[in-house]
């Protein structure tokens, strides 16, 4: 049900884009304080509409794939950024949860965007 070449392919561009998300905290604070937690799950949410565009397997599988690509890149962005001392280690959970409904809805915007695509015969 999931496709996993397009679930590795949304997973590791949202690990790209978390990771420099957090980086830019760590160093910036006001992107830590007013960022990580929208930008994060938009970054979920984008992983998730990349995964569904790219399996096209539905609106269930879509969902599934989405919060799993978006789960997993917000799971190691705040890995990173709990170990770097910018996160509490309990937005571990709380964000990681919101990233897989997050990206479970890019997950159904992909999937009704991968509908309209025009293939060639």
């Amino acid at each position: 049900m999931i496709n996993t070449k397009a679930l590795q392919s949304a997973t590791l561009i949202g690990t790209v884009l978390q990771l420099a998300m957090v980086l830019a905290g760590h160093f910036v604070p006001w992107v830590a304080l007013h960022v990580f937690m929208f930008g994060g799950m938009a970054i979920s949410a984008l992983a998730g509409l990349l995964y569904a565009r790219n399996a096209a397997g539905g609106y269930g599988g879509g969902a599934l794939g989405g919060a799993v690509a978006g789960a997993a890149c917000a799971l190691i962005g705040i890995a990173v950024s709990v170990v770097l001392g910018d996160t509490a280690v309990v937005i571990l959970a709380i964000g990681t949860i919101s990233s897989a409904v997050t990206g479970a809805i890019g997950g159904l915007i992909g999937q009704a965007l991968a509908g309209t695509r025009v293939t060639a015969a």
